[in-house]
Parts: C-alpha cells; structure tokens; sequence
C-alpha cells in the first residue's frame, strides 16, 4: 500500500465516531496549544489512552494529543481507584519526560489535566503495536470461530469499552490494512533493545510493562517505548541484583498493574525482578508478533491460568520457532525461557547476527542525526544513506526517510547533501507520489536562498523533476529559477544552468528560448571562452536547442560562437563538427558554399593535424570536410558549366590542367622541311652474305628470310649460326637523324647553328647523345620503348594532322638511296626499323609498318647480346 494513501487514511480515520475531540478534551489546557483532530490509536493500560491527530499552534508542528477520559475508571465501582489510576498515569508522563532518548516516547508538552481528562502531546504516533496486531489475532479467532472477550491482547479501541463475551472490540481501520515488512520487525526489535539497554544501563531502571499497548509506532515507523507506570529503579551499584516487585493479584485493578501475559515468571512466582524479567517481557513481544498479533500466554487476567500456561511455555516456544528468522531463533528461545540466568542481557542482544545489516544501520543512523555536527550529517546523506537505499524497501522511504530528508530542507548548511537522496527520490517517485508528498516541499527549495552546490544539484536534476511537475508548476515555479540562475555571479551556477536548458529545453517554449536563454547562454559563454567544461556545455546546450530556434537566428548568432572556439579539447572539437555537420545537412539553415568555404572550413582543417584525435575523431571530422568539399565542388562546377556556355571562347575558361595538356592544344599548321635521308653503312656480315648470295641465292633467301622480290626484302634476318660474334657485331645500330631547321619559330626549331641529333631508343647507352626536339608523336614513342618510355609531348608538340600531310606530300621529293632498305619502302615505315608495329595517325589512319625479323619469329625480338646485328646509321636531313 502507497505511504501517501496509507497516511492519507491514517488522518481521516476515526476510531470513535460517537465522540467529537472538541467534547473530550473541553475544559483541557491543552487545548490552547493544539489543534486537536480525530483519534487515530490508543495505547497505555488498558489501551486507556486515546491518541489523535493534532497541530501546534505555535507553528503547526505536527503531532499527537494523548487523552485519557477519567469516567473510565469510575467504572470500576470503587471512587478511590479512580484517583489512584489518574496519579498513576501522571507519573507515566513525567517519567517519559525525564528519560530523553530516539528509542522513547518524545513528550512535546506535558501532561495537563482538568476535571475530566488528562492529556499531553507527544511526537505523531501512527498506531500501538496493540493495534496492529490486533488485526491479525481477530482473524485468528475468527477463523476459529472462537468468541474473543475483551482485554488488552484483544486490542479494545479507544472510544469503546469492554464488550459482551463474543462482541469484537473496535479496531482502528488503518491498523487493518497494515502489516510489517522483514525489515521492519527487524528494526522495530532492535529499537525496544535499545531502548531496554539505555533504561538498564544508563537510567537504572526496570520498564515492568514490556508488551504491545506500551510500544508506539510514530508516522515515521521507528518503534517507541513507552508506558513507564511501573518502573522500579535499580540498586546503581549491583544491575544484576534482582529487587522486591508486587505480583500480579486479583484484588488490584488491572489497569493499575502490568500485563499478566507477558510477565516474567519470577515476578508471579518470588515476588522479584531484574533487568533479565524485561528480557523474557521482550521475548513474549517478538513471539506474539510471529504468532499473528496472539500472546503465548493469554491467561485472561487469571493467575492461575497464568500458572498452568506458564508450564507449557517451553513445548510452545519451541513448536513456534520455525516461523522466525534463523538468525533470530536461538535469541528468543533463551529470552522465553523460564530460568532467568539464560537470559541474554539488552547489551548481548545487540550484538546477534541478526541485527547486522547495512540497511538497519542506515535507518539507525538517520534516527539520531539530529544529533549529529554538520559534517558528520553531510557525510551520512551524501554517502551512507545513498548507498542503503537501494536495499531499503520503498516502504521505509516514504515511511523513514522522506520525513527525517524534509525536516532538513530549511537547514541550508545541510540543504546540499540532503538534495542528493532527496533527487534519488524524485527519480524513483511515481507521479501520485511526487504530487502527494514532494511537491510541496520543492516549492519551498525553488524559492528559497540556496548554497552554490545546492543550487548546482537543483539545475543538473531539473529534467528529473520536470517529468514529475505538473505543467502549471512548471511555469510558475521551476522556469523562473532556471532564468535566473544565469544571472548568479558563481562560474558553477552559471554553468549548471545552461546544462539545464540543455535538458530541459522541450519544456521551454521557442519565445523564452530566442529571447532569454540564448542571449543567457552567449553571455556565458564569452565570460568563460577560455573554460573547457563551461564550453562544453555551451555547446551541448545550442546543439539541442537550435532545432527551436528561427534559422536566420542560427547563422547570425550561432555561427560567430562557433567561429570564436579556439579549444582543441577532442571533446570540443567533435561537438563543434557535429553542429557544422548538421547545419550543413539540414538545407533549411541556409549555409551556403561560401559560407563554408570561408568561414567553416579554415576552422576544421587546422584540426585534421590535431594530435589530440583518435582515429575515430579523425575519420568523422575528414567524413564531413569531404561532403563539404564536394558540395563546393558540385555548385561551381555547374557555375562555371553555365558561365561557359554564355561564354564566346570556350578555351578561356578551361582548367590548368587541361589548357596545357598536348591532347587538347590546337598548333598552327607548319611546313616539313625537304630531307636528305644518308644510306646506311652496312656491317661486314652483310657484305659477306651479299657477296655470296649476289642477293637472290639460296643462301641469301636463307638468310634474309625472302627473295629480292618479297616484299620483306628490305628487312635483315640474322641466323643463329654463328654464335661466337662480337657484341658490336650483334648489335643493331638504328639511323641518326639530323635535322635542320626551317625557321627559328617553327616547332622544335633550334636557334643557332648546328644540327640536333637524336637517336633511337634502342641505341646502345654508349652511343647515346643529347636531343632537343623530338617529331614522334606520343603513340609511336610509347611503342618503340614498350610503354617504359616517357612521354615528351608535355615539352615538344607533335606534328598535327595537318604536318602529316606535308609529309606525304613531300614523299617524291625526298631523296631516298637504293639498297637493302630502299626497295619502295617509306621513310616512317624505315624509322621504325622494326620497332613499331603500326602508327596511328592524328587523323585516325593505320599505317602498316614492316617488322624486323629475328630467329625466324615476327612480331618478336631477342635481347641477347649473341643475336643483335649492329645497324650502321641513318642520317635524315632537312633541307630549306
């Protein structure tokens, strides 16, 4: 059941409906200080007080008003006894006012009395312990079917007196609907220890009454002993020397005595105690409660019932052992035991396996903090509680906690460690919750004076307390300290303040965001330009608000903050890209390319040598420079497609490369000067071949591979017949070509005189010489060498289509000699010497060119030094 529903229930209940608190407490003092509300439990002998809900005046402190109605006890027929309960009950209050310790019963005001009633007021009480277990016992008797009579283990109500045999008495409806939690019990045990042990131990008394109506559950569900009518103070100098004590007897009242069930068998039996008999009390308490609310002993005011029972108590300790905690077993057998000496002390108790939990003691320490210095409280909220609560139920939050953190939000030396759990709470709190029990008292934290760390946990956790604020709160409350938290003169506050905005900003409508949270955040941000963390922040804080921002308020704001970041934080970096990024993405915001070209890019580039990167850094900041960088490329590449086309000349506004690219130059047509081409020497093998063949034997179409008719007569064949020849012999010497030039400005014209030589490529290294011009096209001179020759034609132009018609035209005036090579032959086709396959032309033409023949196999060449024939040279010249 929720805490708020439960205490909810709790100040509406009304036990005794018949009864009005104005008519039982007229003509009480006490009246003029408290407000006094319905009655909500009772306790004491008898249960003869009734307990209800009441108000300070003074300062509306919460609390509750103890009442007893002296007609009571005029019941009992004879008038002296009425005067002797109500002195007995005055003393009872006094003793709890002399006794101040968490574990007892804190008296706010003292008893009054009048005519009729008497009446204190004490911490709030929930119910007695009376009271809850009540419930679980009349279920048990209903069950049985068993007519229960009145008397304190029936737990009479308040307002009613004892029944007819058979009648149930009235129990409160909240106690109805409450039941301990593990933990509880746990607690609630160790607090009646305690208790025991400061009253043995530090105020020399014996309690008398340990039983259910003299324990006292607060709002707070901490366990409070009361009921001090029969104390008897302790020989100080011997505590385990047992004392003269009356029994139990019919010919006192009960309500002037203790109660006969959970009284130690050596009081009844030898007329004595100690502090071991509030030990055995004890014991009866934790089995009655594991008993479902029923007493082992329930004598019904019976002596000798009493005697009988008290025979069989080992055989039904030990038959109700399996219901208890393992831990806590052995314990209660020994306090239930009839021999006093086996007894643990209060002091031993605590000390049980049982009682040793992180948990208990949390909610131990939380009981005296009170108590405690600042630094000590501080400690305990910002660390032990945090670290508790997830193994405390929620049921103790609500019931335990919450208060004791409430109680300690006007305390502004603690308010910063207490908002750490208090945010805990907030994160766990279902709306019903925060609504009944938390937002108010936020309220009081919104628009209180704070410390800076109060101030800064408030701000890092509003979108906890947003998501459980209704809307209307919202506006009115939260949102005014988020704006004026900017204006604090403290770095943290102001830096806690737009990590809220950045958080929250779905809560914030687009005008608060235009008009005070961005100009805030760029105030910010330039008195702290140089601070990593509060950068940071600014950063995230834009990056999620900007989507609710207009666009033209982006670029003129957003823009000239990004521009003036000079932090190479890897963090700060990425961030930054990220909203470039995103502003580049989204077409809406407008970035134009020469906004990125301007002023986005000198920005990122710089950080692409940031060592500060990883790889992955890296890749996502070259990721979005690459985009940038195409999109640049794409917009003035169409821009400069249309300026083209408008364009007269079309070559004025061609690339670099291209313009100086030998494939698209345009050169001017020229005229192919006249050439003397020089018969080559032959080499002595083949003066000898020719010689013996006379050029048409056997032995010369052998070794020329032809007849003088073929149409490869011109080409030299050399046998593999003589494999001892010189290398000179083997080599092939291919045609020097001179070349004059016709005009200083033709094409690789050379000023000055002399001719320029080039060679052939495939001249030995020892024959080379040096080349000024060069009149093979590209085609030709990448074959001669196989492809592993550079292209010159970057430096000397080729002769263009228009040249190469000269040059077929001025075919019948060149003077070519007849031999070997003449034979009809033209002179590209003797260039090639067997090098090229074909030539292609500018104009698109194929010219097929003859090839040299070598070991009898076309289209191939041997590169061994044995079967290369050394060609004497041929001599081209142009003449003017």
């Amino acid at each position: 059941m929720p805490a708020g529903t439960m205490f909810a229930k709790f100040k509406s209940t009304n036990v005794a409906a018949a009864t009005t608190p104005q008519s039982v407490a007229d003509g009480n003092p006490i009246t003029q200080y408290f407000e006094i509300g319905k009655p909500v439990a009772c306790a004491g002998p008898e249960l003869a007080w009734r307990i209800h809900d009441a108000y300070r005046k003074s300062d509306n402190k919460e609390c509750s008003v103890f009442i007893f109605e002296k007609k009571v006890a005029e019941k009992l027929h004879k008038p002296r006894r009425k005067e002797t309960i109500t002195e007995l009950l005055k003393s009872s209050v006094k003793t709890l006012e002399r006794f101040r310790h968490p574990r007892i019963l804190q008296i706010y005001h003292t008893v009054e009395e009048s005519a009729d009633t008497l009446a204190f007021a004490s911490e709030p009480i929930f119910a007695s312990l009376s009271n809850v277990l009540a419930f679980h016992e009349s279920k048990t008797y209903d069950n049985a079917n068993v007519a229960a009579a009145g008397g304190a283990g029936a737990g009479v109500g308040p307002a009613q007196t004892q029944g007819p045999a058979g009648v149930q008495p009235q129990r409160p409806a909240h106690a109805k609907e409450y039941s301990f939690l593990d933990m509880e019990l746990k607690y609630g045990f160790l607090q009646l220890t305690e208790a025991l042990a400061y009253l043995h131990y530090s105020g020399h008394v014996i309690h008398r009454n340990v039983c259910p109506s003299s324990v006292l559950i607060t709002k707070r569900g901490i366990w409070k002993l009361a009921g001090m009518e029969y104390v008897e103070r302790m020989n100080e100098t011997d505590l385990n020397s047992s004392i003269p004590c009356p029994p139990w007897s019919n010919r006192v009242s009960k309500m002037a005595q203790p109660n006969l069930d959970f009284m130690a068998p050596e009081t009844q039996s030898t007329s004595k105690c100690s502090l071991l008999s509030d030990m055995f009390s004890l014991g009866m308490v934790i089995c009655a409660v594991f008993n479902n609310g029923r007493p082992l002993i329930q004598a019904g005011n019976s002596t000798s019932n009493y005697a009988k029972q008290m025979e069989t108590l080992d055989d039904m300790v030990h038959k109700l052992m399996p219901r208890l905690p393992i831990a806590l077993q052995e314990a209660t057998s020994r306090m239930a035991s009839r021999d006093a000496t086996a007894r643990p002390t209060a002091q031993l108790l605590q000390l049980i396996k049982y009682f040793i939990d992180p948990a208990i003691n949390a909610l131990k320490f939380l009981d005296v903090v009170n108590m405690k210095d600042t630094q000590q409280k501080s400690q305990f909220y910002k660390t032990t509680l945090i670290e508790a609560m997830p193994v405390i139920p929620r049921k103790l939050w609500w019931q335990t906690i919450w208060p004791m953190l409430k109680s300690e939000i006007n305390n502004n030396e603690v308010l910063a460690a207490v908002l750490q759990p208090v945010m805990l709470f907030v994160q766990e709190a279902t709306h019903f919750e925060y609504d009944a029990l938390m937002s108010a008292t936020m309220k009081i934290v919104y628009n209180t004076p704070k410390s800076i760390q109060a101030s800064v946990t408030i701000l890092e956790n509003l979108h906890l307390i947003i998501e459980k604020t209704k809307p209307e709160d919202v506006t009115t409350d939260i949102m005014p300290m988020l704006f004026c938290s900017f204006d604090g003169s403290t770095i943290q506050v102001q830096s806690a303040a737009v990590v809220a905005v950045a958080n929250v900003f779905d809560s914030i409508d687009e005008l608060s965001i235009r008009r005070m949270v961005l100009p805030k955040v760029k105030l910010v941000f330039e008195k702290n330009i140089t601070d990593p963390k509060i950068v940071q922040n600014v950063l995230m804080c834009i990056e999620r608000v900007m989507d609710r921002m207009e666009r033209a308020q982006v670029m003129e704001e957003v823009l000239p903050l990004l521009a003036n970041i000079r932090i190479p934080d890897p963090d700060i970096i990425m961030r930054t890209v990220r909203i470039y990024h995103k502003l580049f993405v989204d077409k809406s915001y407008g970035l134009s390319v020469e906004t990125m070209a301007t002023n986005v890019l000198p920005l990122l580039i710089p950080h692409t040598v940031n060592p500060a990167l990883n790889f992955e850094h890296y890749c996502y900041l070259l990721e979005v420079l690459q985009q940038m960088l195409e999109a640049i490329d794409r917009q003035q590449r169409n821009k400069l497609k249309l300026d083209n086309l408008s364009m007269a000349s079309p070559e004025r506004h061609r690339t670099l490369r291209h313009q100086f690219s030998t494939d698209n130059m345009n050169a001017p047509p020229f005229n192919i000067p006249n050439l003397r081409i020089d018969q080559r020497k032959t080499s002595s093998a083949e003066d000898m071949a020719r010689k013996n063949s006379g050029g048409s034997g056997m032995l010369g179409g052998w070794w020329f591979g032809c007849s003088p008719s073929s149409p490869d007569s011109n080409f030299l064949r050399v046998g593999n017949v003589f494999p001892n020849r010189r290398l000179s012999d083997n080599t092939l010497m291919t045609p020097k070509i001179r070349i004059a030039p016709s005009c200083a400005s033709s094409p690789g014209g050379t000023p000055g005189s002399g001719l320029p030589t080039r060679r052939h490529s495939s001249i030995g290294p020892q024959e080379r010489r040096g080349s000024a011009i060069n009149l093979s096209p590209p085609t030709l001179a990448r074959s001669m060498i196989g492809g592993s020759m550079p292209n010159t034609s970057s430096s000397v132009p080729f002769l263009l289509s228009s040249s190469m018609q000269s040059i077929r035209s001025r075919r019948q005036s060149t003077v070519l000699s007849s031999g070997p090579l003449g034979s009809g032959s033209g002179i590209l086709q003797q260039l090639g010497s067997g090098m090229v396959r074909q030539l292609t032309s500018v104009s698109g033409t194929v010219s097929p060119v003859p090839l040299l023949r070598v070991n009898g196999a076309r289209n191939s060449i041997s590169h061994s030094h044995t079967n290369v024939r050394k060609c004497p040279s041929l001599n081209i010249t142009f003449s003017q």
